[in-house]
């Protein structure tokens, strides 16, 4: 991550602005997503999220699926979407949403984790993916 990048100033305008703990930005490079900024993510979760595989994981699957994954509590999910080394973040609600460029396809994945356990209902869900759509090109 580079003190010069845009997107660390952008996730934590987001986070604030709808109450979330924590936060990542991932962006795509050719066959992987790239973190590019971080917000309340321990070091070693970092360290294992710079470079994502296509489908591994909740942002790579937001990639591959081309759509929100989610889950209500990061640290009791069994759906398998969400990787060990997520529950070592300190938050529960978490969801990981695409962001697009102008032809459709997936630039970026933008994480957001809540503090409490809680369904994100279709219309949170709508209204967090308008504000990923907002990420600086």
């Amino acid at each position: 991550m580079s003190l010069a990048d845009p997107y660390q100033p952008w996730l934590a305008e987001l986070l604030q602005t709808h109450h979330a703990a924590a936060g990542t930005v991932h962006v795509r490079h050719q066959d992987h997503l790239e973190l590019r900024a971080a917000i309340n993510i321990p070091p070693p979760v970092v360290d294992a999220t710079r470079r994502i595989p296509h489908g591994k994981g909740m942002a790579g699957l937001a990639w591959s699926r081309n759509a929100p994954v989610s889950t209500c509590n990061l640290q009791d999910d069994e759906t398998g979407d969400v990787r060990p080394g997520a529950k070592a973040v300190d938050a529960a609600a978490a969801v990981a949403l695409p962001v697009h460029d102008a032809s459709g396809d997936v630039r970026a994945v933008v994480g957001i984790a809540f503090a409490q356990p809680r369904e994100l209902a279709p219309a949170e869900l709508a209204s967090l993916g308008e504000a990923a759509e907002a990420l600086p090109v």
